[in-house]
């Protein structure tokens, strides 16, 4: 299921603005995004910045959708979402496209910069927010950016029990967390072994893709560790009965490290992996009709 691979010029296709929005989430003054700091709402200042640059506009009243969590030591940690939409031509069902902003701050005085967690998918989820822009989709597609999911998916889980439309109009959660660093130009997309009528969509993507897009990490063949199921912020979805599909890279030497950061981002890589998720994002809302039926959403 391998996509054009290997010995290309560097890639021309989407994705430039994602490399400035990868480059500015992940910068010092961001200061590793933990929630309730600082650097967690310059994040939020600029994708909102971001938001209002493609055209989007909120589902509700605000952009902003705050909460609260119980941190693992007790105490009370508040958070805050930012959820758009772009609306269907024709409506009924929707698609959410998650990524979390949020990552682990400041730790022994150095900076957790978190460039491929998770700023890499949130620039993936903006790009693909540009697309539907130009392109309109059929169906409404929200854009939630969530918090706190190094604490516990605790964004998400506040998402999925509030949701902003009814839960039962959400066909399906595309959900992107760490698309920039993989020295194989592989991306793995999990989510077709539980819902097996994703498979056909998929792999036809994958079969133009300018990454090698593979399909796993969803059973325990491999053993739990490499079962991503539960490992990111689609498992919220999942829990309320939603499908998913979660669009991420293996774990490389700088994951949870100071040292992802863009430094360390291979750049073109980066680039034909927005265009992958782009690509597949779009595919997916056009399915979503037959999506729905085989999930009996």
């Amino acid at each position: 299921m391998a996509g054009a691979i290997a010995a290309q010029p560097a890639f021309a296709g989407p994705g430039d603005k994602a490399l400035d929005d990868i480059r500015t989430l992940s910068a010092d003054d961001m200061q590793g995004r933990a929630p309730g700091t600082p650097g967690s709402e310059k994040a939020r200042a600029y994708i909102l910045s971001r938001f209002a640059q493609i055209g989007l506009t909120p589902v509700g009243e605000r952009f902003e959708q705050p909460f609260s969590f119980t941190k693992r030591d007790g105490s009370t940690a508040q958070g805050v979402n930012l959820v758009a939409r772009i609306k269907g031509t024709v409506g009924g069902k929707a698609m959410v496209v998650s990524a979390h902003y949020d990552h682990l701050g400041v730790r022994g005085g150095e900076i957790y910069n978190g460039a491929d967690d998770n700023a890499s998918g949130v620039a993936g989820l903006l790009a693909v927010a540009e697309a539907f822009k130009a392109k309109p989709p059929k169906h409404d597609v929200i854009f939630a950016v969530v918090d706190a999911e190094e604490s516990g998916l605790r964004g998400a889980r506040a998402f999925a029990a509030t949701p902003p439309v009814p839960l039962e109009t959400i066909a399906l959660d595309v959900n992107f967390d760490m698309l920039s660093k993989n020295p194989k130009n592989e991306v793995y997309v999990s989510g077709t072994a539980p819902f097996p009528y994703l498979k056909p969509i998929l792999v036809k993507v994958a079969t133009t893709a300018p990454v090698t897009l593979k399909l796993g990490h969803d059973t325990d063949a491999d053993g739990k560790e490499n079962n991503w199921t539960n490992q990111s912020d689609h498992y919220a979805f999942g829990e309320k009965g939603v499908p998913w599909v979660y669009f991420g890279v293996e774990d490389h030497p700088e994951y949870h490290k100071p040292t992802d950061d863009f430094a360390t981002v291979p750049q073109d890589f980066f680039k034909r992996s927005v265009a992958t998720v782009v690509q597949a994002s779009l595919a997916l809302e056009g399915a979503l009709d037959d999506v729905a039926k085989a999930s009996g959403r």
